[in-house]
């Protein structure tokens, strides 16, 4: 779930090689200062680089609120349609892409952690004490119990894989990006959830990314991420933000962490979360069904081969903010709309088929999908290319 893996503490901060890079690839990284409020020192961008690995909130707890706008009015209607909650009883994966999710987080240390994800028709609870993991859904009552190995510093995903559900995880991921493709400088400061904060901008160098600039409101005193937007080229409104609407660093009580299910729910036991023996994180497994997990893994890995690369794996084309992704599918789009019209889904498929126009070039043709922040592009003959690139950039890797 984060970049931050051999170290916990690092989980809220950017790696040191990170500040060199910054130095040694950006430009002016060292001298350019925050012009911040005069109640605020001021920081240059290294500084504030410095900050945020030096960050180490003993507790927190908060609501986060995270916003999106990626130009697919076509696809999120889709999804409306169909139902498009994947997230639990939050806003789903329609309002990750136009709309907005709401969440309650409490931290008092890596191995006490709860998010609580609010929608319209309920709650969804992750909850972290010790090893003990409890995903509760109030709408039908329901919730599941695991167990963590005892070498694991990660937490299930409350969102859709790779979408930041906090501030921290969202400054991971863009912080990870930083190198010499990336332009790094400071814009003052800013207030954030009635706090003060620095203001830290990555902005790509390459002209064929579609994203202008990600911004990163650092508090002034705790160091950690308050906000994070990302900016798509030329737009002064955020195409996605995630940041705390309210926030206090005093250490939650030991009660927050502790699950009580109300009268009547059904908790299933899991059983154990494992990740060393190569499942998929969050995966679970029931205990003494060491040959069955094995057994499905295994086909589970020879049936996602079929859709990538000659050597299973995908291929990434280019590098920094300009990077493509590309990979071989199972079967080409039209094949894939007519196994959906045999299974009866075929008018869904075609919906959502029809919402990416028709394109062609010297490259061949296909269908494309393209959002303020990314492009998509699925060739007739079963192949897909994605990235934060132009359509044109796709075409002249296709």
């Amino acid at each position: 779930m984060s970049v931050f893996r051999s170290r916990p503490a690092l989980r809220w901060l950017v790696p040191s090689a990170a500040a060199v890079a910054v130095i040694g690839g950006g430009a002016a990284a060292g001298t350019i200062v925050a012009n911040a409020d005069p109640a605020l020192p001021d920081r240059t961008a290294a500084q504030l680089l410095v900050d945020l690995q030096s960050a180490d909130p003993k507790g927190l707890s908060g609501t986060v609120v995270q916003s999106s706008d990626l130009g697919l009015p076509g696809i999120a209607g889709l999804l409306g349609k169909a139902g498009g909650n994947v997230a639990g009883n939050g806003g789903g994966l329609t309002s990750l892409i136009a709309g907005s999710n709401t969440a309650r987080v409490w931290y008092a240390g890596e191995d006490k952690v709860r998010f609580a994800l609010v929608g319209t028709d309920g709650e969804t609870d992750v909850i972290r004490n010790g090893q003990d993991v409890w995903v509760w859904q109030s709408q039908d009552n329901t919730g599941t119990h695991a167990v963590l190995p005892a070498e694991t510093q990660e937490k299930p995903e409350a969102l859709p894989s790779g979408i930041p559900s906090t501030p921290k995880e969202a400054a991971d991921a863009a912080l990870a990006a930083i190198d010499p493709s990336t332009q790094v400088a400071t814009t003052g400061a800013a207030e954030v959830a009635g706090r003060d904060a620095y203001e830290l901008v990555l902005s790509p160098k390459n002209s064929s990314s579609l994203v202008g600039q990600v911004r990163l409101a650092i508090d002034a005193t705790e160091h950690i991420p308050l906000r994070v937007d990302v900016y798509a080229k030329n737009t002064t409104k955020p195409a996605f933000r995630v940041a705390f609407e309210q926030i206090s660093f005093t250490v939650p009580d030991a009660e927050q962490f502790t699950f009580n299910p109300p009268p009547g729910a059904k908790v299933d036991e899991a059983g154990k979360l494992f990740g060393a023996d190569g499942m998929k994180p969050g995966a679970v497994k029931p205990d003494g069904a060491k040959a069955d997990a094995a057994k499905a893994r295994a086909e589970a890995q020879a049936e996602l081969h079929k859709g990538l690369g000659e050597k299973g794996e995908p291929k990434v084309i280019g590098e920094g903010w300009a990077s493509i992704v590309t990979a071989k599918l199972p079967e080409s789009p039209e094949k894939a709309l007519a196994g959906a019209e045999a299974e009866g889904e075929g008018a869904q498929a075609q919906a959502f088929l029809d919402v990416m126009p028709k394109v062609s070039g010297e490259w061949g043709s296909g269908r494309l999908l393209s959002g303020a922040l990314f492009s998509v592009l699925l060739t007739d003959d079963g192949r897909v290319f994605a990235g934060a690139v132009t359509p044109e950039a796709l075409y002249a890797v296709a």
